[in-house]
């Protein structure tokens, strides 16, 4: 759904390239929404997404937990959806044929779930969700496969009556490229290095966090500024000698590289960015949200400490000084325990991996083994 780059792409591609590591013949066909059913209109609405998101967050936001986070009396319904969408998607599938459909977003997913309890089409569907909770948009009930990101959506699925044999905590899936990183020990030293992330878009509260960094601060800071080209020109305006600007990073090894070379990342709690970072066991530090999605996943974070609060940098006069306060703590221990504690109750396959080993399982009548007709 939308073209821009998301957490949704980016997932859909790592589990491509795992799948095709395992299994070179394999065909992989990536379909989004929206472009593919209005065309050029997929520009517009983008826009307008951004802009709304932006200018409006608040609106946003009481929208996106009215329509699909607010617990309500009757099954939820998106007509208008179906009816846009439906036909579209069912065409898809059956020009396609795929042997499995794999859905990083939630409107696939509940249309798929809608042609399979109306048995119009019978292929295994899979859920992969990219963020740390489960709202009312996602397919359920005629869904086989659910990959999760965390234990407790789980106990989400399984409240809404998905049987356990259907529910894999995978964690959100990563590139192949994104590779495993032992923690590192704190011990005090002249210079650190952190990352600054605003997300693919490079939406952010950029302009103020970066003034609370002083030129002779003790660490240096990489600033990924997304696709957002000013964001990219104001570091470089100032000459600020502790700042680095870095334009979009597609590449994930060029990424795996950049985390490599940080001590900790200042970011949103976007679902990918978060699930690179714990795997990389990188200290987390949230300094900002979007609305809607990333205002839970913070809540979520935060509960089960695997992400820093660092929303009021606003107040402090150097940020430098705040986040040493912390690496230097007993706080950054207690964070790499609870890091590894969610390590251990992950899946030890890759989601791909799992997948794969799922289809082979699959009994020709639309349904995966074990899953309920």
């Amino acid at each position: 759904m939308l073209q821009i780059p998301s957490g949704h792409h980016q997932a859909a591609d790592a589990l491509k390239e795992d799948l095709l590591g395992i299994d070179p013949q394999w065909q992989c066909h990536k379909v989004e929404l929206l472009s593919s059913r209005l065309g050029k209109g997929e520009n517009f609405i983008s826009y307008v997404y951004l802009q709304w998101i932006r200018h409006f967050p608040k609106t946003y936001s009481t929208l996106y937990y009215q329509s699909v986070v607010r617990q309500k009396k009757t099954e939820p319904s998106f007509r208008y959806y179906e009816l846009l969408f439906g036909r579209h998607l069912k065409n898809i599938v059956k020009h396609i044929a795929p042997d499995l459909i794999i859905c990083t977003h939630a409107l696939p997913s509940y249309l798929l779930n809608r042609l399979k309890l109306s048995k119009e089409i019978t292929n295994p569907v899979v859920n992969v969700y990219t963020d740390y909770f489960i709202h009312d948009l996602w397919g359920i009930e005629a869904i086989d496969c659910h990959l999760v990101g965390h234990p407790y959506m789980k106990t989400q699925l399984q409240e809404k009556g998905v049987s356990e044999s259907r529910i894999f905590v995978t964690g959100i899936p990563t590139h192949p490229h994104i590779t495993i990183s032992k923690r590192k020990e704190w011990t005090e030293r002249p210079r650190y290095s952190g990352l600054i992330s605003g997300g693919s878009l490079g939406i952010g509260n950029f302009t103020e966090l970066l003034k609370k960094i002083s030129p002779d601060d003790p660490i240096d800071y990489y600033v990924l500024c997304g696709k957002n080209e000013q964001m990219y020109k104001q570091p470089q305006r100032v000459n600020h000698p502790r700042l680095i600007p870095l334009p979009y990073i597609s590449s994930r090894e060029e990424m795996n590289k950049l985390y490599d070379q940080v001590d900790f990342i200042l970011t949103k709690p976007g679902g990918v960015t978060i699930s690179e970072c714990l795997y990389k066991r990188l200290p987390i530090f949230i300094y900002d949200t979007l609305p809607g999605q990333e205002e839970i996943n913070f809540r979520i974070l935060k509960q089960f400490h695997l992400a820093f609060d660092f929303l009021n940098w606003k107040d402090v006069s150097n940020i430098s000084d705040k986040l040493l306060h912390i690496l230097h703590s007993p706080q950054i221990a207690h964070y790499f325990n609870k890091v590894e504690e969610y390590h251990r109750q992950l899946s030890p396959d890759r989601p791909a991996t799992l997948l794969y080993s799922k289809l082979a399982s699959f009994d020709g009548k639309g349904l995966f083994k074990g899953a309920p007709r």
